[in-house]
C-alpha cells in the first residue's frame, strides 16, 4: 500500500508527501475549507447562504427535544460557550477527525434543516488572535453542517467591537441572509447602540434580502427600533418564536 503521494514543486522537483499529512499535521479541517474560498487579510473561509426560505422557530443546541419543534426549526447555538464548545464540542472532533464523536453529531442533528452558524463568544478586552480563531471555528463548523448535514446554515454576525466588524464580514459577501442576536443588547443602552451601529455597518456592506434575529422579549416592539435600518432598506426582518419568548409572553398573559 502506497504510504506517499508524489507532487511536483515550484521547481519542478518530485516530491514525496505523506497520503495521511492532514492527519499528521491536524489540518484535517481542510478537507471542508478546501472546498470553498478563502477571503479577506486573514483567509477566512467563505459561506454562502441565499435562501428563499426561513425559519419559524429557533430552538437552542441543549434543547434537543426541540430540534424538530416545526418543519423550519433552525438549530442556534446562543448558548455559554461550553455548553456546545467543550473538549468534546464539534469543532474538536471536526479539527481531530474524531470519527465516532462526530457521528455522535450526526444523529443528534438528523433532520435538522436549518442552523445559525456557532456564536463563539467575541470580547473586548480579548486579544486578536483568540477573537479571530473564535470566527474561523463558526465558519469550519458552518461548513460541516452545511456539507455533512446538507443543510441550510444562516451566518450568525458576532464582533468584539464594532471597529472589527469589516474583518467579521469577510467572506459573507454572497450571502443574502444573516442572523443576529439581541440578547443582553435590550436592556443594555451602551450594548444597544453598538448592535445598532452593528446592523447599519452590515446592511451597507452585504447584499441582503432577509435578517433572522433571535429575540426573547415578551414582544417584537424594541427589537424591530433596533432593526429599523434594515426595514428601511427593504429587508425582511424575521423574529422567530423560541422557548425563552412563549415563556416571557405567557408571564405577560398572567399564564400559569
Amino acid at each position: 500500500m502506497k504510504r506517499y503521494e508524489y507532487h511536483t514543486n515550484e521547481y519542478g522537483e518530485r516530491v514525496a508527501v505523506p497520503k495521511d499529512l492532514q492527519k499528521l499535521l491536524n489540518l484535517q479541517y481542510l478537507r471542508y475549507t478546501n472546498k470553498t474560498h478563502s477571503v479577506g487579510r486573514h483567509d477566512l473561509p467563505e459561506i454562502i447562504c441565499n435562501t428563499k426560505v426561513y425559519p419559524d422557530y429557533i430552538a437552542l443546541y441543549p434543547n434537543k427535544a426541540e430540534y424538530r419543534k416545526t418543519p423550519f426549526t433552525a438549530v442556534a447555538f446562543y448558548n455559554y460557550d461550553d455548553v456546545f464548545d467543550g473538549k468534546d464540542g464539534l469543532y474538536n472532533a471536526i479539527y481531530y477527525n474524531d470519527e465516532k464523536r462526530l457521528e455522535w453529531f450526526k444523529e443528534r442533528f438528523r433532520g435538522v434543516r436549518f442552523f445559525i452558524s456557532p456564536d463563539y463568544s467575541e470580547l473586548g478586552d480579548v486579544d486578536d488572535i483568540e477573537n479571530n480563531y473564535r470566527i474561523k471555528k463558526a465558519r469550519v463548523v458552518s461548513l460541516w453542517l452545511a456539507i455533512e448535514m446538507n443543510a441550510i446554515v444562516i451566518p450568525n454576525i458576532t464582533y468584539p467591537t464594532v471597529n472589527s466588524l469589516w474583518f467579521y464580514l469577510d467572506g459573507l459577501e454572497k450571502c443574502t441572509v444573516v442572523a443576529f442576536s439581541t440578547k443582553g443588547f435590550i436592556d443594555n443602552l451602551v450594548e444597544r447602540e453598538y448592535l445598532i451601529e452593528a446592523v447599519k455597518y452590515t446592511v451597507d456592506h452585504l447584499h441582503l434580502e432577509a435578517i433572522i434575529v433571535y429575540d426573547v422579549c415578551k414582544d417584537d416592539k424594541e427589537a424591530l427600533k433596533i432593526f429599523n435600518y434594515a426595514i428601511e432598506k427593504g429587508i425582511k426582518v424575521i423574529i422567530p418564536d423560541n422557548s425563552l419568548k412563549q415563556r416571557n409572553s405567557s408571564r405577560k398573559r398572567g399564564d400559569r
